[in-house]
């Protein structure tokens, strides 16, 4: 289908998304000027990466060309993956308030039999066409992009695509094709109805889940576990390594760690850490996941009844097609080896987004694809994405940046440490309603243990903050410009901090509690 000269609605592109979707035959999507097939840079995959570098390439006057396999741009963040966490996430927040304040005050009893995990995932296929359409529509009508969907791409050579029946020609090529779950090929049983991994779960489940083992430690794992869990599906975390140490968390404070986790335990969620899956075991006739074996970290095995089985192992992308096509180098965690600039080992090929180390975050998808394209356009810019502000949710917000206290400890001589609620000993911290915030003001009140946790670490001499760590609820969106205030080269003082306006009452207390310091020439821990 041709859409250079239409201008479909977004009720328009809507239908002809779902429609597309539906049909594994449907035709492609054409938003070309067919008289010119040569471009400045093929972007193979239109997710955040593809989508942003092209329209930034465009607006500096380039001419790039999107690929995908989909009949959206987006990839699969709308699709199959933040989105839907995002709306999972936001659902398990109100259940677990619901189940706190069952029956006091205006809470009516809760019902667990209204919690739903089928009904959620439906919910979030019924919308979720809409944030595709209007990439579709705003990177036609508003970027001005040149695009192919719902055709896959098959790169030629460094300069050469073909995708619909089509051959372009392009001086560069950016690749951004993704990553898929990773599936452990030791675990006998992972094929078996009833195991999923984020995808499929939103793609292919059916019923409603009663008992959940989650394989695996990572941000899917604890996430996606949260939300089962608040639903009032049993929930068991089967962990190689302790929840929040694997090797993409980086800069996790320890006693951010310990409320985190111990939060999840107290609200009733098993977590089995050094433990190792042995194998997922049928029910019979249908072959359903029935029970998940698992070596526990004292060598014993035990078996776990569950109904659905979920994996929660990370990532890794799609690189085959283009390692045989370009003979790019492949890191030892299976990513596309690039320097700072996005390019690879062959000359005028560049990757980014999931296709490289790093973050599997949105920030880094975005600004890769930006990155490549400027420098494609004649820039000399680098892109270093090794510190940078991260996040996941359970039932909480939990957001941190900068180093932990070990790591400044094991840096500095002198480290200063503003915390809430403080660690004091004598102090019965049980009966301090803080912090005491929007979005626990409730909790802070009639249950201050669920109020949440709240760290700075500051270097003592040079009075600049070193990092900040946060478990609670509104401040997650602070820290993307702390992230930048602490990483400038003249950093951030507590002095400049605590003089800040702050919004009273603010999701994290940093301002007042820099503010209470500031005024001592040698800072103390508060």
């Amino acid at each position: 289908m041709d859409v250079r000269d239409r201008h479909p609605n977004l009720g328009e592109w809507i239908e002809l998304i779902e429609r597309s979707l539906a049909d594994p035959e449907s035709e492609p999507i054409l938003n070309i000027d067919a008289d010119d097939p040569h471009y400045d840079a093929v972007f193979v995959g239109g997710g955040a990466g593809g989508r942003f570098g092209a329209a930034y390439m465009r607006a500096m006057g380039g001419r790039p060309l999107i690929i995908d396999a989909w009949p959206f741009l987006g990839g699969s963040c709308p699709h199959q993956a933040c989105v839907p966490h995002h709306i999972f996430s936001e659902a398990a927040e109100e259940l677990d308030r619901m189940r706190w304040f069952s029956d006091e005050l205006f809470f009516p009893k809760f019902d667990p039999s209204r919690a739903s995990i089928l009904e959620l995932v439906r919910l979030f296929l019924n919308g979720r066409a809409s944030a595709h359409a209007f990439m579709n529509w705003q990177t036609k009508e508003q970027l001005d992009v040149e695009y192919v969907l719902n055709a896959r791409a098959t790169i030629v050579d460094a300069h050469t695509v073909t995708a619909a029946g089509r051959t372009f020609h392009a001086d560069n090529l950016v690749l951004g094709m993704g990553a898929r779950p990773v599936v452990p090929p030791d675990v006998p049983g992972l094929d078996r109805p009833g195991v999923f991994d984020f995808v499929s779960l939103v793609e292919e489940l059916g019923y409603e889940p009663t008992r959940c083992v989650i394989i695996g430690g990572s941000k899917v794992a604890m996430e996606y576990g949260a939300f089962f869990h608040a639903t009032g599906c049993d929930t068991t975390i089967v962990s190689r390594s302790p929840l929040m140490r694997t090797r993409a968390l980086h800069h996790v404070d320890e006693d951010l760690r310990q409320y985190v986790v111990g939060g999840m335990r107290k609200r009733g969620m098993e977590i089995l850490e050094g433990a190792h899956p042995v194998s997922v075991n049928g029910d019979g006739a249908r072959g359903r996941a029935r029970s998940a074996t698992v070596r526990l970290s004292s060598g014993e095995e035990v078996e776990l009844e569950t109904d659905f089985v979920f994996l929660g192992l990370g990532e890794r992308p799609n690189t085959a097609q283009a390692q045989q096509a370009l003979g790019i180098d492949i890191g030892a965690n299976g990513r596309v080896v690039v320097d700072k600039r996005m390019r690879t080992n062959v000359p005028g090929i560049y990757a980014i987004g999931d296709m490289i180390d790093g973050p599997m975050e949105m920030f880094k998808a975005r600004k890769s694809g930006v990155t490549a394209s400027r420098n494609i356009m004649g820039e000399d810019l680098e892109f270093d994405f090794s510190e940078f502000p991260d996040f996941l949710h359970t039932t909480y917000e939990v957001t941190w940046v900068g180093l932990t206290e070990a790591e400044a400890r094991a840096a500095l001589d002198e480290v200063i440490i503003i915390q809430m609620p403080p660690y004091v000993e004598g102090l019965d911290t049980p009966n301090l309603p803080l912090p005491c915030a929007e979005g626990t003001m409730l909790y802070a009140f009639s249950k201050p243990e669920l109020s949440g946790f709240q760290k700075l670490v500051v270097d003592g001499v040079t009075r600049k903050v070193l990092g900040a760590h946060h478990c609670g609820y509104g401040a997650k969106d602070a820290f993307q410009y702390l992230d930048y205030l602490i990483h400038r080269p003249e950093g951030l003082t507590i002095d400049e901090l605590g003089w800040m306006n702050e919004l009273f009452l603010n999701p994290e207390h940093f301002v007042q509690l820099s503010r209470l310091r500031a005024g001592k020439a040698s800072l103390t821990h508060l």
